[in-house]
């Protein structure tokens, strides 16, 4: 069986994306364990990238260092269903203190990893494969109503 990542928005559609364990194999082995316990949060449209929505991690989840991620499986001109991981460190970025523990996915072409800092190279762990439509039909409500939530559990 395929190890991946379930998304459901609350009261709304779901999707399931494949780990990239052959491409990605860390990044998508720490999401994995991550996720041990499903965790809910908000998901907010990019302001740069395009067609993605973005979820930070909840303290829960954030069960390793996320400075020991290799670079693994990069893009910046991501795909309609790719799943990223992004870490961000406090005051990475000016006025930013807080850390950032980014799991976004991309739910439309013409996406690109770029923003205030520039492009940003993140490690691709999962890809949807099939249902992407309602569920990008969804995401992109987001940027007309505002954040959402979304629940990220572990399925095969």
């Amino acid at each position: 069986m395929t190890r991946g990542i379930h998304f459901e928005f609350q009261d709304g559609p779901s999707v399931f994306a494949a780990l990239k364990s052959d491409d990605a194999p860390v990044s998508s082995r720490l999401i994995w364990e991550a996720l041990a316990t499903p965790v809910t949060m908000l998901a907010t449209h990019a302001m740069f990238a395009g067609p993605e929505i973005m979820m930070d991690l909840p303290e829960v989840a954030r069960t390793f260092d996320p400075r020991q991620v290799p670079a693994e499986n990069q893009q910046v001109i991501p795909s309609a269903g790719d799943v990223i991981w992004y870490y961000q460190a406090p005051n990475q970025m000016a006025g930013l203190t807080n850390e950032v523990w980014e799991v976004g996915l991309f739910y439309g072409s013409g996406g690109r990893i770029f923003g205030p800092l520039g492009w940003t190279p993140c490690n691709i762990v999962a890809s949807v494969s099939a249902g992407l439509d309602e569920f990008a039909a969804a995401c992109a409500q987001i940027r007309l109503t505002g954040a959402k939530y979304v629940t990220l559990r572990r399925g095969e």
